[in-house]
């Protein structure tokens, strides 16, 4: 079975990561592997090229599918330079 990513908004508006365990595993792979060298990845449907892909098929007739992402790796000291705010 192929790695399944799927980033939805819910009909309640909450956000939803469903993974089966191939996405699970490569999730969990990026994410150990940001560092200060690496501090991103990005997410995307196949027909783009990415660091991770991202299905584009819903579980649920009223899900709102997020098919482009990224993640950022942060350290504090980065945030207090630059976002200081989110550090109160």
């Amino acid at each position: 079975m192929a790695d399944r990513i799927t980033l939805d908004i819910n009909s309640a508006g909450e956000f939803e990561l469903w993974l089966n365990p191939g996405g699970r595993d490569l999730l969990v792979k990026k994410l150990l592997a940001l560092s200060e060298i690496n501090e991103r990845f990005h997410l995307m449907p196949s027909e783009v090229p990415s660091d991770v892909e991202v299905s584009t098929r819903r579980y649920r007739p009223n899900d709102r599918l997020l098919e482009y992402g990224k993640v950022l790796f942060r350290l504090d000291e980065w945030d207090a330079q630059h976002f200081p705010h989110v550090l109160e």
